[in-house]
């Protein structure tokens, strides 16, 4: 049975409370203008998936600490920080159905809260001598630009491969996820090797996850993404990667024009989208997809029973089987 996010927090309802109030303080400033631009973050906050990937692998590792909730605020700064600046690069006036803070205060104001919510992040891990967490979400942090940028050079030539897909999707996405599980164990007491069991299984979740973002762009359920987005800023996404493979070097070479060419219009979207469908490119995604779940789960198997797993397993699902 498909559970909702408020049955699988269940086994962390206490500390998510809790992290709430410790991040609103995390983020504080004297600043007053900063201040109010940090209220406003937090006001409109997402799903809080990240602090609930934390806190279910600290339970199936071991024990939540102290530790488990600046882990959790030090991922949430990072990501945060990159969230800012990317709609600062991508000159984008709404985050969330909210609008952006470059969108309310303008482009250099938000570079400056991105800096400042970077360094609350690496300043409360150096305060706390969590170096090996910062270490961790460091990595995560480096990942993801280079993953970004792989994608940029990419759609330039749009020469991508399935290889090259799957390292961007580890660096862009799946990165962060297993970050917050390795995270989640380190701050357990987890051994190195259990720790980086967790970070695997974060990994796997996380390409499961951003396999499923790239279905949505073909319209299969109704979502807030607008559909065709991906094709229009020429990114490169397995259905659209198997299709071009599976296709005649003269079909292959007229997609490739249209994408290059004429992706800004919505009929030649509506083209590539159902030569896609009728190459077999969504379900091959899906296929792929729900392999990694498989993996994700089988790596989660290893770890002892609890209410912890039954519901970090329910939050892998629910993350397969949403809807936007």
């Amino acid at each position: 049975m498909k559970q909702d996010l408020q049955q699988i927090q269940a086994p962390i309802a206490i500390e998510m409370a809790d992290f709430e109030k410790k991040f609103r303080s995390f983020m504080q400033s004297k600043v007053k203008l900063l201040d109010h631009i940090t209220q406003y973050i937090v006001r409109r906050k997402g799903k809080q998936m990240r602090p609930m990937f934390v806190f279910l692998s600290s339970g199936v590792s071991g024990s939540i600490s102290e530790a488990s909730y600046r882990g959790a605020a030090l991922i949430e700064l990072l990501h945060t920080a990159t969230l800012v600046h990317d709609d600062v690069v991508d000159d984008a006036n709404y985050r969330r159905g909210f609008f952006s803070i470059n969108a309310l205060w303008k482009n250099k104001i938000a570079v400056l809260v991105g800096d400042y919510l970077l360094s609350r992040g690496l300043l409360l891990s150096v305060e706390n001598g969590d170096f090996d967490l910062l270490k961790i979400v460091s990595n995560a942090v480096r990942e993801m630009s280079e993953g970004e940028l792989l994608q940029i050079s990419k759609a330039r030539k749009l020469d991508i491969t399935e290889e090259v897909y799957y390292t961007i999707i580890r660096q862009k996405t799946a990165s962060l996820i297993s970050s917050c599980c390795a995270v989640g164990a380190a701050t357990a007491g987890a051994s190195g090797e259990s720790t980086e069991k967790m970070r695997l299984f974060g990994e796997k979740v996380g390409m499961a996850f951003q396999i499923k973002d790239d279905l949505f762009d073909y319209g299969e359920d109704v979502v807030g993404k607008p559909v065709g987005i991906d094709i229009k800023e020429k990114k490169m996404t397995l259905p659209l990667i198997y299709a071009l493979n599976h296709a005649s070097w003269v079909d292959r070479k007229k997609i490739i024009y249209k994408i290059r060419n004429g992706s800004e219009n919505k009929s030649t979207v509506n083209e590539i989208i159902n030569f896609v469908k009728a190459s077999g490119g969504l379900e091959y995604a899906q296929e792929v997809m729900n392999d990694f779940y498989q993996d994700a789960l089988s790596i989660l198997a290893e770890f002892p029973e609890s209410d912890y797993k039954t519901s970090l397993s329910a939050l892998v699902t629910y993350t397969i089987e949403r809807k936007k």
